[in-house]
């Protein structure tokens, strides 16, 4: 299962049926879990830890010290979960000491070819990266969000749920979840209706959602008058609640 030209450190830790091709390098401090295929001419360094069933393809760099002024060699991590494809020279940084020192990725997510993830960034499941979509350091993404292709995100934002960036989109703000924004930088579009329908939100709730975006985003009142418009919204949908949540606890600001 693992090819006579791949290197693996004596001290890695890989399951009895993870695949290795060609060439590839695991280094110490590295673990692998059962169901893992990874391709020829990769590269994991450690401390990482690659959860069940992912595929990494050919020429990723995993795991590998970030990209900091500030990091002096301290003994940070990168945690992959389970399902993920990672594709062609896709590369993920370990965390820094003033990050937390972790960077961790949940499951079932794609990363086509050339995504950059960096140093300190939390992304969850169920994502969607397109070709390019590149990931400044600490920045967090939520659930069922879908990041085009070359799409830009500045140190320290975030990437709400159900959100949708498009093609070089240039994001320096946050972004609250089920919207579709565009641009450099990057505006609101709207709500992603569409995509909410596909997961399973009701008509309800996408009409609560596109109201709460109309006060919330659209509107030029005070945020007093907007968080009282919009609490009945909140009280009787949790998806509205969860994008005021999200909006009041900006410390960057939102994209308008």
């Amino acid at each position: 299962m693992i090819h006579q030209t791949a290197l693996i450190d004596p001290s890695a830790k890989i399951a009895s049926d993870v695949q290795i091709g060609a060439y590839s390098i695991i280094g110490a401090g590295v673990e692998i879990d059962a169901g893992t295929w990874i391709g020829p001419h990769v590269v994991i360094n450690g401390p990482t830890k690659i959860g069940k069933n992912n595929r990494i393809y050919q020429f990723a760099s995993l795991g590998e010290a970030p990209q900091d002024l500030k990091y002096k060699g301290d003994p940070t991590r990168l945690v992959i979960g389970d399902g993920n494809t990672i594709r062609e020279y896709v590369t993920f940084n370990r965390g820094t000491k003033e990050g937390g020192g972790i960077t961790q990725i949940g499951n079932n997510n794609l990363f086509m070819a050339y995504v950059h993830v960096a140093h300190d960034c939390h992304v969850g499941s169920n994502i969607v990266f397109a070709n390019s979509a590149s990931l400044a350091g600490h920045v967090h993404v939520e659930d069922f969000a879908i990041l085009g292709g070359f799409t830009l995100v500045h140190q320290f934002t975030r990437i709400g749920g159900y959100c949708m960036t498009s093609m070089g989109s240039a994001i320096n703000r946050d972004v609250p979840p089920y919207l579709i924004v565009s641009g450099n930088y990057a505006e609101p579009i709207g709500v992603n209706k569409i995509g909410l329908k596909r997961r399973g939100f009701s008509d309800e709730a996408i009409r609560a959602i596109t109201n709460a975006f109309k006060l919330l985003v659209r509107s030029h009142k005070s945020r007093e008058e907007v968080n009282a418009a919009v609490q009945p919204l909140a009280d009787k949908h949790p998806e509205v609640k969860r994008f005021v949540d999200f909006i009041n606890a900006s410390k960057r600001g939102i994209v308008r």
